[in-house]
């Protein structure tokens, strides 16, 4: 059984209730001639063996508006480029922006899949409503993420070579002087084909626990996608990264004992049979992939808890791995707490390999998707 939702978590359930048909139902229609999509036989000069996490100028990104009234308009598919800004636009000057990251995969036979993008959605409108922004209904993101998808095929890597990475972005371009919400607002997708998104590839992490600084607080916007989450950590990656750690793992800003999440991940344990992450309670992201995993561990037996988990529990378990979309599944192969080096035993019969394999073949249509998570790109 899973335990200890959050009310955060309802909230983004019954809203994917509410959203699920409409937004599976949903096709794509170009709002640009259709002569700008590219041709599969037109792929992209890539060496998709050694794809990274690097920004890769694709060819279209897809943009639309909405004023006053809260209503964005009709997009439309733009070449790449810069966009203009009012040096006094809401995002620069007071953060108001949220983004979001999906991924669309092609399959042996050539079809371009996305993985519940629905799901990104309702996410930014949870986001955009904690942040007094307007947002895309589900059925407009939805729309947006496929198009942008058609227009970048050429760009999608071969099955198994990795995956176009997907970046909507709703961000405040109206000017603005005093503070309070902007008078205009952007929603925007632009994308890039991806591989792994640590440098070491699939190698397992090696994680610090910072115990000073903390990613977010109680009662803040730690639980949103916000763009104010991301500058913040940014220092103590760095300091990690020059003492050869991978990632940064941080504590709770109250009691200063509780893991929360990883810089650009969620985190879980695994102890026997029971798998156990941090509950979502306002100060971590409840990533999609994280929710994924949390299905099919319980599908495959798994008792799934959501609690509070606290630092001391990573000398005692038996794996630990992190989640999201851009990093996939990745196994942790050691934390370093209070000075003190956890090793843990990476084999291929861990459970988070497992979980992973699963997730992958639901993805690529191996494995048959009885929860309708994967939507095609017609």
């Amino acid at each position: 059984m899973i335990r200890g939702a959050a009310c955060f978590r309802k909230l983004f359930q019954s809203s994917a209730v509410s959203s699920k048909v409409a937004a599976r139902c949903y096709t794509a229609q170009a709002a640009v001639q259709p002569a700008i999509y590219s041709s599969d036989e037109e792929s992209a000069d890539i060496d998709w063996d050694n794809l990274g996490f690097n920004l890769m100028q694709t060819d279209y990104m897809y943009m639309t508006k909405c004023s006053d009234d809260g209503v964005f308009r009709k997009g439309q598919l733009n070449r790449y480029g810069n966009i203009n800004l009012s040096p006094s636009a809401g995002v620069l000057n007071y953060g108001q922006g949220l983004f979001e990251g999906t991924k669309a995969y092609r399959r042996d036979d050539g079809r371009v899949f996305l993985f519940r993008p629905e799901q990104n959605a309702i996410r930014m409108q949870i986001g955009a409503e904690r942040m007094c922004m307007p947002s895309p209904t589900t059925d407009q993101f939805v729309d947006a993420v496929k198009q942008t998808a058609l227009a970048n095929k050429r760009w999608i890597p071969p099955s198994g070579k990795g995956s176009l990475y997907i970046r909507p972005l709703l961000i405040g371009t109206g000017p603005i002087l005093g503070l309070a919400p902007a008078p205009e607002y952007t929603f925007l997708v632009y994308a890039c084909p991806v591989g792994n998104y640590f440098k070491q590839g699939t190698a397992p992490l090696n994680l610090y626990v910072e115990e000073d600084v903390h990613r977010a607080s109680r009662g803040g916007a730690g639980g949103v996608k916000s763009i104010t989450n991301y500058a913040p950590v940014l220092k103590a990656m760095k300091n990690a990264k020059a003492n050869g750690y991978s990632d940064v793992l941080y504590l709770d800003a109250v009691n200063k004992k509780y893991i929360e999440e990883v810089s650009s991940c969620n985190i879980f344990l695994v102890k026997g049979n029971v798998l156990s992450t941090p509950i979502a309670k306002g100060t971590i992201l409840e990533g999609i992939t994280r929710k994924s995993i949390m299905d099919i561990a319980h599908d495959l037996g798994y008792t799934v808890e959501e609690r509070l988990i606290e630092a001391e529990e990573l000398i005692s378990a038996d794996e630990v791995f992190c989640t999201g979309t851009a990093v996939g599944v990745a196994p942790v192969g050691s934390i370093t707490y209070k000075g003190q080096r956890i090793e843990y035993k990476i084999s291929s019969d861990l459970s988070c390999k497992q979980f992973y394999s699963r997730l992958v073949g639901i993805q690529r249509g191996v494995i048959k998707d009885e929860r309708d998570w994967i939507v095609e790109i017609e």
